[in-house]
């Protein structure tokens, strides 16, 4: 399966989620690393979008395109999730949750629905699992983020 992240150019093809391990996310509390993906393009535009303010925004994004095994892929259904797992800003609940998934070292691939569209899908990848060497950079282009986007 192919995946993909938009992020700064300078971290594009990092895969030791030192990012999230500094600042924390969504699904996981400072301290605790992982690579935060989408199944989509525009989906990892839209996420970023969320996750970023305008003036603090890079000039040098790219998207990076990771080819993952379908078989390290553990679904997170939404009945599974804290309540309150779309509230924003993201709650200590839902960091909680996925610090427990990620640290307890089972999968490699965890399987979250979107916040902005439930019914697609984001990959939370463990940069700690035995299998992360088998997570394969195939692709990082420039990306020239559309300000428009955020002028909405």
């Amino acid at each position: 399966m192919v995946i993909y992240r938009v992020g700064k150019s300078k971290w594009a093809n990092d895969l030791s989620g030192e990012g999230s391990r500094l600042y924390g996310g969504r699904w996981n509390h400072r301290g605790t690393p992982c690579i935060y993906t989408s199944e989509s393009r525009a989906l990892a535009v839209l996420e970023y979008t969320v996750n970023t303010n305008i003036d603090d925004m890079p000039r040098a994004l790219s998207i990076t395109t990771i080819e993952i095994p379908d078989d390290a892929i553990i679904v997170q259904p939404i009945p599974s999730l804290p309540g309150n797992w779309q509230e924003y800003p993201a709650p200590s609940s839902t960091k909680d949750y996925g610090t427990d998934v990620l640290k307890a070292n089972a999968h490699l691939i965890i399987r979250f629905p979107s916040t902005i569209i439930p019914q697609e899908f984001n990959y939370i990848l463990n940069p700690l699992h035995h299998r992360s060497a088998e997570l394969k950079i195939i692709n990082v282009e420039d990306f020239i983020y559309d300000v428009r986007i955020k002028n909405v």
